[in-house]
């Protein structure tokens, strides 16, 4: 179902373009992906199951999972969720592992004619995310010249899909809205020594020497680029929660349904259980409603709500219970999500018997929390380290956010998961101290000044009750990298 009607977006769809799918012609708009006008034309199974050929639907929206896995074009296992759709296309459900393409089958993402990739450059950076775009303006700041990757093919990350106002102060875009955000950064990027490659994917990264070698994917076109240090701001990935069908068609992760909503003007469903009374889940949940889609309820297996109250008070006071100490136990429904169980939690988190009760949706979202991409690090031959309040596993990093392979720096969620007015900040200290590294020479004193003021607002941010679990973790981390220096220095 598409959005006709949002009391802060105005959807651009472009021309409309028909397509194929499983045989039949279908209607999209251009600058939407293949996922997201299946997704508008009620297409809710995408691909079945290797091992139980069970129903596969749109999930991450971010190409990290395997459910929107489609034939497209006689090709294989496309990620349908990041690919544009093109006039002519010919998209066709997939069961288990698909069959080979044959012999000169090649998928149309973009202009053959698009620009070359330079084959060197003193700072690679890979996503244009808040930390990305961030580190670029503002190693570009220090005469640095960069090149910032990204695969899909808008710049911003995830704030394109946050309609929410920010917080904290001017700094921190207190009061402007993430897509603004994200529009600013952009814009701030055209002033810099900084050159922009989207729709491009980094397969992988190098040693070469006394630099670092990355593997990148364009246009169906492989190409190979050399960085004297390279910034990874990759993001991070939405968690999953297991229970009985959660992998029914209908169950979204939280930035999926944003994508949905906020991108693409599509609705997710008509009656949504939101599953995390998180920042995220209270923010989404307040989207859902502007964009016309009944919340029956916001549950959280804690005792008390985790995100801001003033975004609790707001879809409260627009009929949406919020129900703490709650969890799912099941979704219901044969090729999509028909109904939810839920069921409150005792003090172990264990359901209480005679509690439970069905809820009529369509939709259940995730929004239980994130976990950093941090791969191309560790590829990188970062040492990996386990800290619970950054996320899970991230790369070993200082408080210039470099990891213990000189030259390759973490910045964002992918160093460990904070807010996005965070991430900013991070990468304009990853980008500061990347330049550092790159121009010996480089003003001290503006290198300085820049470095306090974004020292100074990280301090701020983590200063806070929500900034204390990121704060704690951080410190966890500085700690080990010091522990490790000093074991070095000992042998």
């Amino acid at each position: 179902m598409r959005i006709s009607e949002h009391p802060i977006l105005d959807f651009d769809r472009g021309r409309e373009i028909e397509f194929e799918f499983d045989g039949k012609r279908l209607v999209g708009f251009e600058g939407e992906t293949i996922a997201a006008a299946l997704h508008a034309a009620e297409v809710r199974v995408l691909r079945r199951s290797i091992k139980l050929d069970r129903p596969r639907g749109f999930f991450c929206a971010i190409g990290r999972c395997s459910s929107c896995l489609m034939t497209v074009d006689d090709v294989p296992n496309v990620m349908t969720c990041v690919t544009p759709l093109r006039a002519g296309m010919k998209v066709e459900t997939q069961s288990g592992k698909g069959t080979i393409a044959p012999e000169g089958a090649r998928l149309a993402t973009g202009d053959a004619a698009s620009e070359a990739i330079p084959s060197a450059v003193p700072l690679a950076i890979v996503g244009a995310g808040p930390a990305g775009l961030s580190a670029a303006i503002y190693a570009g700041r220090l005469g640095v010249e960069s090149v910032v990757i990204d695969e899909n093919d808008v710049p911003g990350g995830q704030l394109i899909k946050q309609t929410h106002m920010f917080f904290g102060s001017l700094d921190h875009y207190a009061r402007v809205r993430g897509i603004d955000i994200g529009e600013r950064l952009v814009q701030d990027l055209e002033s810099c020594p900084a050159r922009l490659l989207t729709g491009t994917t980094v397969l992988g990264l190098y040693d070469d020497g006394d630099a670092k070698a990355l593997s990148l994917l364009k246009d169906g076109q492989h190409a190979r680029l050399r960085a004297r240090a390279v910034i990874l701001a990759t993001g991070a990935s939405e968690n999953v929660l297991a229970f009985e069908n959660c992998d029914l068609p209908g169950v979204y992760g939280a930035g999926a349904v944003q994508t949905l909503m906020n991108v693409y003007g599509v609705a997710p469903g008509e009656r949504v259980l939101m599953v995390g009374a998180g920042n995220i889940g209270l923010i989404v949940s307040y989207q859902l409603l502007q964009a016309g889609v009944r919340v029956e309820a916001v549950i959280d297996a804690m005792d008390e709500i985790g995100g801001y109250h003033v975004h609790a008070a707001k879809i409260r006071r627009m009929g949406v219970p919020i129900l703490t100490s709650h969890t799912i136990l099941r979704a219901d429904g044969e090729t999509r999500v028909e109904s939810a169980t839920i069921a409150r939690v005792d003090e172990r988190w264990a359901p209480v018997p005679g509690s439970e009760r069905t809820l009529d949706v369509d939709t259940v979202c995730l929004a239980v929390g994130l976990t950093p991409n941090c791969e191309l690090a560790l590829m990188a031959g970062a040492d990996g380290v386990y800290v619970a309040e950054l996320g899970g596993h991230v790369a070993r990093h200082d408080r210039d956010l470099e990891t213990n392979v000189p030259g390759v720096f973490i910045a964002g969620d992918a160093s460990g998961i904070e807010e996005a007015s965070t991430a900013m900040l991070e990468g304009r200290l990853a980008g500061l101290a990347a330049a550092e590294r790159l121009v010996p020479d480089a003003d001290a004193n503006a290198l300085a000044s820049l470095r306090q003021e974004a020292e100074d607002g990280l301090g701020e941010l983590r200063a806070g009750p929500f900034g204390e679990r990121p704060r704690f973790g951080k410190n966890r981390m500085f700690d080990l990298v010091n522990d490790t220096k000093d074991e070095r220095r000992g042998s």
